[in-house]
């Protein structure tokens, strides 16, 4: 499945937003029951995801909406309602919060019933996982594991910070707190759960910027979850979907380099040599299958 790089959420019971959001040139959009959704609201907003799901035009993305947690009393009624309100028309659900492979198996299970119920393949409904508290951290490379079902893992860092008792002013980007730490205060969280991801051969997609007028700060959170491995991150504007489409995308100078050591590389094997040199430097395996990743990602 192709990764995409921007990923704009939307509130599930403001139609009017979700038109426009899936009119924008994110490359994934979903429909948001949890935070973007008043307690008092949540339960009528469901019948707003089937519509939104059933009638509006995804233009070729799948088809996504955010439960509420595990732990809430609205988690199970999303999936029984949503599901069976959207059939077939329904690819993904985005669980928040979770904390143990418990979460998705619990998931799994009662998918599995709607499904037969349905009339739908068993396991045609995918999952993504939030990892956003100490537990989920901690668990992250078993939850990664825990179903078939499962095809993403990604990071909210406000809920993160929060479950950590982290000060913190701004989510997605540096405050005075960060001048007090020496490095990047998110580093082993972000690349545990790449890590996570990878091992499971899973996508990964990194939280929000919360200050969407700040491009720079935008900009540079882009920078550092791609260089941590990240295959993308949300918005939570159409505002921020330029930046991020940028920044996960190949630059010319890399495409470049991959291009010519993957050429040096199939020439030096045609002519039976192990030593490939690019611009004066030996490149090894480990090169080639980044030049090639690279490559992959330009193409997708």
């Amino acid at each position: 499945m192709k990764a995409p790089r921007s990923v704009l959420a939307v509130p599930a019971n403001d139609l009017r937003m979700v038109e426009k959001a899936l009119a924008s040139e994110a490359d994934a959009v979903f429909l948001d029951l949890e935070d973007a959704v008043a307690p008092d609201n949540k339960a009528g907003a469901r019948k707003d995801v089937v519509r939104a799901i059933g009638e509006f035009d995804w233009r070729g993305r799948p088809t996504v909406f955010r439960a509420n947690a595990p732990d809430t009393p609205w988690f199970y009624r999303d999936l029984i309602e949503v599901t069976e309100g959207a059939g077939a028309a329904l690819d993904t659900i985005l669980i928040p919060k979770v904390r143990r492979p418990a979460d998705l198996h619990a998931a799994d299970v009662l998918l599995s019933g709607l499904e037969m119920a349905g009339g739908l393949e068993v396991g045609q409904i995918g999952i993504e996982a939030q990892i956003e508290n100490a537990e989920g951290l901690v668990n992250a490379n078993v939850t990664a594991c825990s179903t078939n079902r499962l095809t993403a893992l990604h990071f909210g860092p406000g809920d993160f910070a929060a479950s950590l008792r982290m000060p913190l002013k701004s989510i997605g980007t540096a405050d005075e707190w960060d001048a007090a730490y020496p490095g990047h205060r998110f580093h082993y969280a972000m690349q545990r759960i790449v890590t996570a991801a990878r091992a499971a051969n899973l996508r990964t997609l990194d939280g929000p910027v919360a200050d969407f007028r700040d491009e720079e700060g935008l900009k540079e959170s882009c920078k550092i979850a791609r260089s941590l491995g990240f295959d993308g991150k949300w918005c939570i504007h159409p505002a921020q979907i330029g930046v991020v489409n940028e920044v996960f995308s190949p630059t010319e100078e890399e495409l470049e380099w991959a291009e010519k050591v993957v050429a040096a590389y199939e020439e030096a094997n045609a002519a039976g040599s192990g030593a490939v040199s690019v611009d004066g430097q030996m490149v090894d395996a480990a090169s080639i299958r980044m030049a090639r990743n690279t490559l992959s990602l330009s193409r997708s």
